[in-house]
């Protein structure tokens, strides 16, 4: 499922794509720019989203073997909550 079956999943529910287009995009910019900030988004029952912390590190090129030094850098996590598990794995 993308983005748009999303919006035309929620539509079939609301009876309005502009509303479930508007709905879905404010969802995902709030947690986009609360992670961005630093701050984690929990949802009860469905996960929560946090931002993590990647060390400086080198790697090596595959191709040449010459050796790059990769920066820190933040990256964006999920924890699925536990009924998100359950129902993944057929449990309820």
């Amino acid at each position: 499922m993308n983005k748009r079956d999303l919006i035309d999943a929620i539509s079939d529910r609301m009876g309005d794509k502009k509303t479930a287009t508007e709905a879905v995009n404010a969802v995902l910019d709030t947690i986009q720019s609360t992670v961005a900030s630093g701050e984690k988004v929990a949802v009860t029952g469905f996960g929560v989203f946090e931002r993590g912390e990647r060390a400086a590190r080198e790697a090596r090129n595959p191709a040449t073997g010459a050796t790059i030094n990769v920066p820190a850098s933040y990256v964006p996590k999920f924890r699925p909550g536990s009924d998100f598990k359950a129902l993944v794995n057929g449990e309820q």
